[in-house]
């Protein structure tokens, strides 16, 4: 891998998602902003066609960028867009065909190739639609497990962050019908070390504290309504508290957010989408955005969907992106001050024995 940056902002590539969503808008109003040039360096993946017809659309002529096909001409003082395909695309803004989903799969494709090859410091995900971008190469409910794919986690979390919550999901885009047969103590287990590591590593919590959800309502009522808690979420708390996690519950969902009781706690752990996703969304402050934990690299998303209602009206707010690109600064930035201080940690142990000796 060359480091090809002579600069301390770090390099984020950011892909432009469905091309008939309010992707592309999104990025033109957070990046029209030259400020944000102070904090990092942009690398859009998509193509100048697109950028131009939404710029067009927009009436946005102060957005300038500089074209690129390789990074040998990086300009660390600009907007830089890596053309990932030529052709003429037919963009239909709030339509929701093949071609929304077949670019925003190569945008995705070519800048995970960058990511791996060190080009970029982190990524910035635009939305996808799960069903029109599915193919024979993007076989997957979403960017989450196509990422843990991509880079060969053991496993991953969604994790949506805000000023005054964390909320993890034991699962993402699965059936109702089908939630209850992932709720094992092994997928739960897995998912509290994650939060953990993620606490600790990306937002620099040194002894978070984690509360776990039931699945039933009333957590099960010891069992009357649902044996989940009982057969699986209890055991695997207990047997995460043995390991040196942190966690506490089987919570009832509804009075865990009635109560605030999440203000107690450095993250949440969901048993399904929606048990999670409606109280962030209700109840977060600030704006939330929705990180991949687990992966070698930072991957951040804003916490909404492609909007196809509203697209190519210039209606769409920035907000959650513009975080979005915030956040994965900061945890690029934990991260770096993590390693930093865990490095050599012999060294350190000596070091403090040579202090106490003195």
């Amino acid at each position: 891998m060359t480091n090809i940056t002579n600069t301390n902002k770090p390099v984020i590539g950011i892909t432009v998602g469905d091309l008939n969503s309010i992707g592309t808008e999104i990025i033109i109003k957070t990046f029209v902003d030259t400020r944000m040039l102070e904090f990092c360096t942009p690398v859009i993946f998509a193509s100048n066609k697109t950028i131009n017809f939404y710029r067009k659309l927009m009436n946005e002529n102060n957005f300038n960028y500089q074209s690129i096909k390789d990074f040998s001409r990086i300009n660390h003082k600009q907007i830089s867009v890596f053309n990932c395909w030529e052709e003429e695309v037919q963009i239909t803004p709030g339509v929701l065909n093949e071609t929304g989903g077949k670019y925003a799969a190569r945008a995705l494709s070519v800048a995970i190739q960058c990511l791996k090859d060190g080009y970029i410091q982190g990524l910035v995900t635009a939305p996808i639609h799960k069903n029109n971008i599915q193919s024979a190469n993007f076989n997957y409910t979403g960017h989450t497990p196509y990422l843990k794919d991509a880079f060969g986690a053991k496993d991953v979390l969604m994790f949506m962050t805000a000023e005054n919550m964390r909320v993890g999901l034991l699962t993402e885009h699965v059936p109702v019908a089908e939630v209850a047969q992932y709720v094992t103590k092994e997928n739960i287990l897995s998912k509290l070390q994650l939060m953990k590591d993620s606490l600790i590593k990306d937002f620099g919590i040194d002894k978070p504290r984690i509360a776990v959800l039931g699945l039933n309502p009333h957590a099960g009522d010891e069992g009357l309504i649902g044996k989940e808690e009982i057969q699986h979420i209890a055991p695997a708390i207990k047997h995460a508290k043995g390991n040196g996690i942190l966690c506490f519950g089987p919570y009832s969902a509804d009075a865990f957010f009635a109560r605030q009781m999440y203000t107690q706690f450095d993250g949440v752990l969901a048993m399904y989408h929606d048990q999670g996703l409606i109280p962030f969304k209700s109840l977060a402050t600030g704006e939330g955005i929705n990180y991949t934990a687990g992966l070698s690299i930072v991957r951040t998303s804003p916490d909404h969907g492609t909007a196809f209602d509203i697209a190519g009206k210039n209606l769409a707010s920035p907000d959650s992106f513009r975080q979005s690109i915030f956040s994965c600064l900061e945890i690029l930035e934990k991260r770096a001050t993590y390693a930093s201080n865990t490095a050599n940690p012999l060294k350190k142990i000596e070091l403090i024995s040579e202090k106490g000796a003195v």
